[in-house]
């Protein structure tokens, strides 16, 4: 690594690593209050104006730095160091510290060991997550952590940011890192910070998995975990669900790790951070892309077009003012274009698949808003009115997925508004809902209540009422009259 780096390397200091934001110049240095020199080449992760996370190079040898530069450096890298050393101490797996040091000017460093090759249990989880509850392969892989935090647990320590994340794989050994995160208590841990601890890990997964959790739970008992009370898991697990969809909601719309917002008085943008540069080319004239693409459907409402983005398929989908009215009337509203990039990410978040929401832009003149234009991922498979014949009930796989759809909508109180069926896609393995212009979280039971009748009625309003599809789905669907 060292060959490739130019000979001489600009010298940071925490002041000009605070003013270089999110997107710090690599590789630099940075001068140690003894003396030496540590050379970050990589960034991994940086939360602007606090902290700078990356592969770097200290007395030759390959390390994992982090830099605290706020004001408060001191005490942040003071517990990252005793949250790594409790770690250690109680046998939990976790990169060993290898210095910890002042910054001249201000800031402070602290180094791991680094983990070449090293993986997150969050990236082996993705191509397992839309897997069935209880599948093998992912309680093979989910296991170790919840046996993890049992061990955690019983000897007194707590995490304050358990997500899979925050587990790394490295060499058949399952780590867990994050020392800042880490606090002591009495061996074991209470029941109470014990609980939100394990609901911190379960609210990770999809909550078609509360059924099929009692391997895990097992699992964190066989770590040597205090006993568990389950009225206190139930508690924690709602507080911790609610707590990260209306985090998680607050991220789409504002600058953060995951999304990239940018605002002026005439633009809104909002786009998955890690989509950005590839969806560039669209964001900056995304009507020259719907001109070109293909189209979907051209109304006075909306107009969608499937566009090819560096070989990639994708929708774009433009809402429309039909006249001088119509734009008064929506001028002091969130756009319908906001309303479904939140809602797909919603539904996302509670395992309901739905093309995944890539990027939203908005006209606006000042607080006034205009039209707007949502990206998608591409759904290249038939809606279910083609889909479905009304003489046969579904296949087995086509019904497993439409039970699991309907009875998470109905579990968590959302609507639809508009559920025809050309709104249900199958994309060969699953269904995934469309268009949730109109789609809402109910605060109440009896108003969802209403709305989810007239869901449910205009969905089998697709096929005749004596045909055998429409008796099964008439079944199928809870909410039954």
């Amino acid at each position: 690594m060292t060959a490739l780096l130019p000979p001489t390397l600009p010298l940071a200091d925490a002041a000009a690593l605070r003013a270089a934001g999110r997107t710090p110049d690599v590789p630099f240095r940075v001068t140690l209050a003894d003396g030496r020199e540590l050379t970050m080449t990589h960034l991994l992760r940086v939360l602007p104006g606090k902290r700078i996370v990356g592969d770097s190079l200290l007395d030759g040898r390959r390390v994992l730095a982090k830099l605290f530069v706020d004001k408060d450096s001191a005490r942040r890298a003071e517990r990252e160091r005793q949250g790594i050393a409790a770690l250690a101490a109680a046998g939990i797996p976790t990169p060993a510290l290898a210095a910890a040091a002042a910054l001249p000017g201000g800031g402070h460093l602290l180094t791991t060991e680094f983990l070449d090759g090293a993986t997150t249990l969050l990236e082996h989880w993705r191509p397992l997550a839309e897997r069935a509850p209880g599948d093998a392969a992912a309680l093979a892989l989910l296991a170790p952590a919840f046996s993890l935090l049992g061990r955690l647990h019983c000897a007194g320590l707590a995490h304050d940011d358990l997500h899979f994340g925050n587990f790394l794989l490295h060499d058949g050994r399952l780590y867990l890192i994050d020392g800042d995160a880490v606090t002591t208590a009495n061996a074991p841990l209470a029941a109470k910070p014990a609980a939100r601890d394990l609901a911190m890990l379960i609210a990770q997964l999809p909550r078609t998995w509360d059924g099929a959790l009692a391997p895990l739970l097992d699992a964190y008992r066989d770590g040597g975990a205090p006993a568990l009370d389950d009225a206190a898991l139930a508690r924690a697990l709602h507080h911790e669900r609610a707590w990260r969809l209306r985090d998680y909601l607050a991220k789409t719309g504002r600058d953060c790790t995951l999304f990239r917002v940018r605002r002026s008085l005439h633009r809104f943008e909002a786009v998955v951070r890690s989509e950005a540069d590839a969806l560039a080319p669209l964001l900056a004239d995304p009507d020259r892309w719907i001109e070109s693409g293909h189209s979907l459907k051209r109304g006075n409402t909306c107009t969608v077009a499937r566009v090819e983005v560096g070989g990639r398929q994708l929708v774009v989908k433009r809402y429309n003012l039909k006249h001088l009215g119509h734009a008064i009337s929506r001028a002091w509203r969130p756009t319908r274009a906001w309303h479904s990039w939140r809602e797909g990410h919603r539904l996302s978040l509670f395992g309901i698949p739905t093309p995944r929401p890539l990027a939203l832009i908005e006209e606006r003149w000042g607080p006034l808003r205009a039209r707007a234009w949502l990206v998608t991922e591409y759904c290249g498979g038939p809606d279910m009115r083609a889909h479905l014949q009304p003489d046969a009930a579904p296949t087995p796989a086509e019904a497993a997925s439409l039970k699991t759809l309907f009875d998470t909508l109905y579990r968590e109180r959302i609507s639809h508004g508009d559920l025809k069926a050309t709104n249900l896609l199958w994309d060969g393995n699953k269904s995934l809902l469309i268009d949730l212009d109109a789609a809402r979280q109910h605060a109440t039971i009896a108003g969802f209540h209403r709305a989810w009748r007239r869901d449910r009625a205009r969905f089998l309003r697709n096929w005749p009422a004596d045909s055998p599809l429409h008796r099964w789905l008439d079944a199928m669907l809870p909410g039954r009259p």
